[in-house]
């Protein structure tokens, strides 16, 4: 099961571009987006992330760390720095209809962003490692992947 209050985005950064996606629905549609989506039930946010990157454009990549959250009455947002393991990026012909691969300093002045997006890289380009890393604590009441932590 999915929903629509829990949602995620991963930036992806292959050699100095960040993975984009150009959405096809929506409010967003014709624009670009760094890729995400929603949570499903019982699914972790950083499982969340790596499913939905791959999904969209054929990427692995993996969570590092907490990069931002927004927060709305009606929705969250976790925004993930991700570390890019392998993959083509190509798109997915049906939520997207084309992958992009743009430095953060392209990608800001674009008029096809959408304005999270380009709020996003605005923090990213000046401030790149400000983030909550994947912590190491481990649960004494839970199993291992049933939680996480970031930044302890």
């Amino acid at each position: 099961m999915s929903n629509r209050f829990y949602a995620v985005c991963g930036i992806v950064d292959i050699d100095g571009k960040i993975l984009f996606v150009r959405h096809t629905y929506g409010p967003a549609k014709e624009r670009i987006l760094i890729p995400g989506g929603y949570v499903k039930e019982g699914e972790l946010p950083s499982d969340s992330v790596k499913r939905e990157v791959f999904e969209e454009t054929g990427v692995n990549a993996e969570a590092e760390s907490v990069f931002a959250v927004q927060f709305r009455a009606e929705q969250w947002i976790i925004v993930f720095r991700m570390n890019y393991i392998s993959g083509d990026p190509h798109s997915d012909g049906y939520e997207n209809s084309e992958v992009l691969l743009l430095t953060p300093e392209e990608a800001v002045e674009r008029g096809d962003i959408t304005n999270m997006s380009r709020a996003i890289l605005k923090a990213y380009i000046s401030e790149k490692e400000n983030t909550l890393k994947k912590g190491d604590y481990r649960s004494i009441s839970l199993k291992a992947g049933e939680y996480e932590i970031f930044g302890v």
